[in-house]
C-alpha cells in the first residue's frame, strides 16, 4: 500500500495550522483539484465530508469521516475510487516558536492495475496538496503580521 509521510516545521502556531486543516469547507479555495466540499453530520469532535476532486475529464467524490481531537486530525475513508485511504495530521507547538506538523497518508486503489499506473502520480499529487496547505498558511497568517 503506498504511503506518504511528511514532517515539517512552520512559523505559525499549532492551533493556527490545526484550524486551517480542520476547515474542510474552505479546501476548494486553495487545494488543487478540489472542486467542491460538502460537510454533514457535524458534531464538536467529528463530521463527514464529501470532497469532489477533478482533473481534466476525471471527477470523483471521496467521502470521509473526519475526527477532531486535541492536536490531531484523523481522516478515515468511507467511499470513492479507492479501497483504502487514511490520513493523519498531528500538530505540536515548538519551544522556540512556531509548530511542528506530522502528516501521513496511506492509500490503495480498488483496481490494482490502476494502482500501478497512477500510484506514483498520486504520491506527487499528495505532496503538492501538502504544499498547498503551506501556501494557504502564508496567505492567511503572514498578512496578519504586517
Amino acid at each position: 500500500m503506498p504511503r506518504f509521510v511528511e514532517d515539517k516545521n512552520f512559523p505559525y502556531t499549532a492551533q493556527q495550522m490545526y484550524d486551517l486543516v480542520a476547515d474542510v469547507a474552505k479546501y476548494p479555495d486553495f487545494l488543487p483539484w478540489c472542486i467542491d466540499t460538502r460537510l454533514y453530520k457535524q458534531t464538536k469532535n467529528d463530521f463527514y465530508a464529501d470532497l469532489i476532486i477533478g482533473f481534466k475529464m476525471f471527477r470523483e467524490r471521496f467521502t470521509s469521516h473526519v475526527i477532531l481531537t486535541e492536536n490531531q486530525i484523523e481522516i478515515d475513508y468511507i467511499k470513492g475510487p479507492l479501497s483504502h485511504l487514511h490520513n493523519l495530521w498531528q500538530f505540536k507547538d515548538l519551544a522556540e516558536g512556531g509548530s511542528s506538523i506530522h502528516f501521513e497518508v496511506d492509500f490503495e486503489f480498488k483496481n490494482k492495475l490502476f494502482q500501478k499506473l497512477v500510484g506514483g502520480l498520486f504520491s506527487d499529487a499528495v505532496h503538492k496538496m501538502v504544499m498547498s496547505f503551506e501556501g494557504r498558511a502564508k496567505q492567511l497568517y503572514d498578512q496578519s503580521k504586517g
